[in-house]
């Protein structure tokens, strides 16, 4: 299976004035379509060629480095577009996420201060992570494309902290993007879908 872009869920300046459309344009079109179209190529004689994404990313994790960067931005991208959401954040979130939140990271505010704290700490590029791990929500950051598919973990959430994600909106300002992004970004309903199948 070649891989290929998803369009966005919404307008380029849907989600201003916390990511702007020049953000979106850039990361989207340029670096989402690197990792496509990189990741195709990389595909090609792999022996992976028949396997779902998922699988080709645990499949190629510490066997083939390139593969796995490309697929693993690749997956983590089609679902960052669908973790955000204009006017997402707190108020939005659906009765099931709230009280598993609650029962796994200590409530909204303790795992809202969590993932930030993980999001910020992460050093360099990376991502940010809500996963489920055994049946339990648990906060995670990962380096680069590296995501919780490959610490069998399934992702119900994240944010990515590479640089192009946020340095022309927020220039050097990760902790300030971070929050933003939580604050009135977040779609809940795809998380509680991705929670739902987890």
């Amino acid at each position: 299976m070649a891989f290929t872009l998803p369009d966005l869920p919404y307008a380029y300046d849907a989600l201003a004035p916390y990511m702007s459309a020049e953000t979106l344009e850039f990361h989207h079109d340029k670096h989402h379509q690197a990792y496509v179209t990189n990741g195709s190529k990389l595909l090609e004689g792999s022996g992976l060629e028949n396997e779902s994404l998922e699988d080709i990313v645990k499949k190629s994790f510490g066997t083939n480095a390139g593969l796995f960067n490309n697929a693993g931005q690749h997956y983590n991208h089609i679902h960052f577009w669908k973790w955000m959401t204009p006017n997402g954040g707190k108020g939005t979130m659906p009765s099931e996420v709230a009280s598993k939140i609650d029962s796994d990271l200590g409530g909204y505010d303790k795992a809202r201060a969590d993932f930030l704290a993980a999001g910020a700490g992460q050093f360099g590029s990376g991502w940010a992570w809500i996963a489920v791990k055994d049946g339990k929500l648990e906060i995670m950051k990962t380096p680069n494309g590296e995501n919780p598919l490959v610490h069998g973990a399934t992702p119900i959430l994240g944010v990515d902290v590479w640089e192009h994600s946020y340095y022309i909106d927020y220039r050097n300002a990760r902790p300030k993007y971070l929050e933003a992004w939580f604050d009135s970004l977040v779609n809940w309903e795809y998380v509680a879908e991705l929670m739902g199948k987890a």
